[in-house]
């Protein structure tokens, strides 16, 4: 059973993670707006992930003998100035959820939680990986510029992304 402080720390990692998936989802409808098909489905494929990951730990604090307790998601930005802020602050974001993952294993190092260490190396490690996709991301924007040939090319890449099949019982 978790402590009921890792439980609390947990259960709010959930929150997050499903704001993640809000944030990401409001990103893909600013795309969608703005006839950049291959960002929209970038950014949804990323809002699927997040809600991927938010049932990961809910299934884990369910596992662990603990009481998941969802709170108020609050409201995503719905403008951004271009394609380049809306992919900085995919990446400002995804640099705050790495924090907040490495909040949640310094509390379980502190309580000995050695289950809840194992398990949230996987989200350790998944981070490195959102960071790096939204920083590339940000680099080929930079790079490409946001003339509208170049905006055009990085959409096209970017519309390659496939959707995440969630696993089972994950």
């Amino acid at each position: 059973m978790l402590s009921g402080k890792m439980e609390k720390a947990l259960n709010n990692q959930i929150n997050a993670e499903m704001y993640s998936a809000y944030l990401y989802l409001s990103m893909a409808a600013y795309f969608e707006a703005n006839d950049l098909p291959g960002c929209t489905q970038w950014m949804k494929a990323q809002a699927q992930e997040e809600m991927v990951h938010a049932m990961k730990l809910y299934g884990f604090v369910n596992e662990r003998g603990s009481r998941v307790t969802l709170g108020a998601i609050k409201a995503p930005p719905v403008e951004w100035d271009s394609a380049l802020a809306v992919f900085e602050q995919a990446y400002e974001h995804e640099q705050f959820v790495t924090s907040l993952i490495n909040q949640l294993m310094d509390l379980a190092i502190e309580e000995r939680d050695h289950a809840t260490q194992i398990f949230l190396q996987w989200f350790v490690t998944e981070q490195v990986e959102e960071e790096a996709s939204a920083s590339e991301v940000v680099n080929k924007i930079k790079l490409a510029g946001e003339t509208s040939g170049g905006l055009f090319i990085v959409d096209k890449e970017l519309g390659q992304r496939a959707l995440p099949v969630p696993v089972p019982g994950s």
